[in-house]
């Protein structure tokens, strides 16, 4: 039986293949979450409405958080795929593909160069600053609202009142991060 090589360039071109496999599925779960969250806060809503227990809203502040967390992470993970590919794994490919057949470096070929030309879009900047806005208002506002109406509801207990202020300790850390990341993201 012969022997088979698996070259660099096929090594590469599987990683790549692979990590695009790994962005598009975060991409997916990622988007999924805002409507998780917004069908969470609907019912938790809904049944503090119709039980007209105001302490009911307390459930929104962690759940909240805990989608948005998510979000973020895997937000993150996505930009640092599409980083990756830019920066490094493209790179390597290019370099590979110019001493190919010849064994002597050549004119430069781009390699992937969708990864670069969608974040040249004149309008990303503001796309990015909307998404931050629509990431707070779903993630962070909706619980601080839900809080509100607890506290000015007039009925809780001590006990509650200090996990209502810890919950909103913990969504306005969540804004903060939110709003962090947006802004490192927006560059280049």
């Amino acid at each position: 039986m012969p022997e088979r090589h698996v070259t660099v360039g096929q090594l590469l071109l599987i990683e790549y293949q692979t990590v695009k496999d790994e962005q598009k599925t975060r991409i997916g779960f990622r988007d999924n979450l805002l409507y998780v969250t917004l069908t969470v806060v609907a019912a938790v809503v809904a049944a503090s409405a119709q039980a007209g227990q105001p302490a009911m809203l307390l459930a929104l502040p962690p759940v909240c958080v805990v989608l948005g967390w998510t979000y973020l992470v895997n937000d993150q993970k996505i930009s640092a795929i599409g980083r990756y590919v830019r920066e490094d794994l493209g790179p390597r490919l290019a370099r590979l593909a110019r001493t190919e057949g010849t064994g002597e470096p050549g004119e430069a070929e781009e390699v992937f160069l969708w990864e670069r030309v969608h974040r040249g879009d004149r309008r990303r900047r503001s796309r990015k600053a909307v998404q931050c806005v629509i990431d707070l208002l779903a993630f962070c506002l909706v619980p601080l609202a839900g809080l509100t109406v607890y506290w000015t509801g007039g009925q809780g207990s001590g006990g509650l009142l200090v996990v209502s202020v810890m919950e909103a300790l913990a969504v306005v850390g969540l804004g903060a991060q939110v709003v962090s990341y947006a802004g490192a993201n927006t560059s280049g």
